[in-house]
């Protein structure tokens, strides 16, 4: 097992992986500044809000002696939203990016050169029988 796991890791696919990890984590932080910065003031401009805050309130809080609220109960759709954009973006990115790879594997790998066709089973056959004539 563990010469197996040594092959696995020199063969880059444990170091490809890990990349994929980190720049996979940046590039979400990176969509997520870009879906709350930009994306969500211009919705929010539809609902004269900020999209991420917006909330359909189940129960009504009580503020408290600070004026904090308390006990209210939520449900926090533009959050949710707001997240469903972000994997949109990554995931449609990530798409592309695979596709693009794909393609240029596709353009190096070398074509097979086929083999060339031998003469047909009729020809085959027909060689046999003219050969059992003699």
């Amino acid at each position: 097992m563990l010469k197996e796991f040594k092959e696995f890791a020199m063969k880059g696919n444990l170091v490809d992986i890990a990349v994929g990890f980190v720049m996979g984590a940046a590039f979400k932080q990176v969509v997520t500044s870009f879906t709350g910065g930009i994306v969500s003031p211009l919705v929010g401009l539809l609902f004269n809000a900020d999209l991420k805050g917006l909330k359909y309130i189940v129960k009504e809080g009580v503020a408290n002696a600070e004026g904090v609220l308390e006990g209210e109960v939520a449900v926090l759709w533009g959050a949710f939203v707001t997240n469903v954009i972000d994997f949109i973006i990554v995931a449609f990115v990530m798409f592309l990016m695979v596709k693009g790879i794909n393609r240029m594997n596709r353009k190096n790998e070398p074509e097979v050169a086929e083999e060339p066709a031998g003469p047909s089973e009729l020809d085959l056959l027909t060689e046999i029988r003219d050969a059992l004539k003699k």
